[in-house]
């Protein structure tokens, strides 16, 4: 059942791509946007992963936190951090745990086969720890624009 506005996030602690922990239980008291993408370095996660480093000033100034999350080593996001010039953490979720507790993992087509994966997903969490907005099967060009809209409303 997908998550809806109210509903208590899910908690969880991931490392990022330095090897700290973060976890969402030391986020009270700000809004998290917590992003699910694919795959590190592939078209649609770094334009959506850019979008977010574009943006992140308007993040911040609305007190707000961003974490990208995808089932990528440690090492791949540190690449793709590096290349791209991301500031902000991107979480390891190896065994897609944390991306199934949010409803951000399933069945995916591409290419006419049918497998299991990452749902581009995003999900808005209150200071309280709650979900704001979610927003699933995410497509990229505008979303960030519609994150910030949420957040503002925070």
């Amino acid at each position: 059942m997908p998550l809806q506005p109210g509903d208590p996030a899910p908690s969880f602690a991931l490392l990022d791509e330095t090897g700290r922990m973060v976890d969402l239980a030391d986020l009270r008291g700000r809004s998290v946007v917590l992003y699910f993408y694919p795959k590190d370095d592939t078209p649609g996660c770094t334009s959506e992963a850019c979008d977010f480093r574009d943006n992140m000033n308007r993040v911040t100034r609305q007190g707000g936190v961003v974490l990208g999350v995808s089932p990528d080593s440690a090492g791949s996001h540190q690449k793709f951090k590096q290349k791209y010039g991301l500031d902000f953490p991107l979480l390891v979720d190896a065994d897609h745990a944390v991306a199934a507790a949010y409803g951000a993992w399933g069945e995916k087509k591409m290419y006419g086969k049918t497998r299991e994966g990452i749902v581009r997903s995003t999900f808005l969490i209150d200071p309280e720890g709650r979900i704001a907005r979610a927003w699933y099967k995410v497509k990229v060009a505008g979303h960030v624009d519609e994150v910030l809209t949420a957040l503002k409303e925070l």
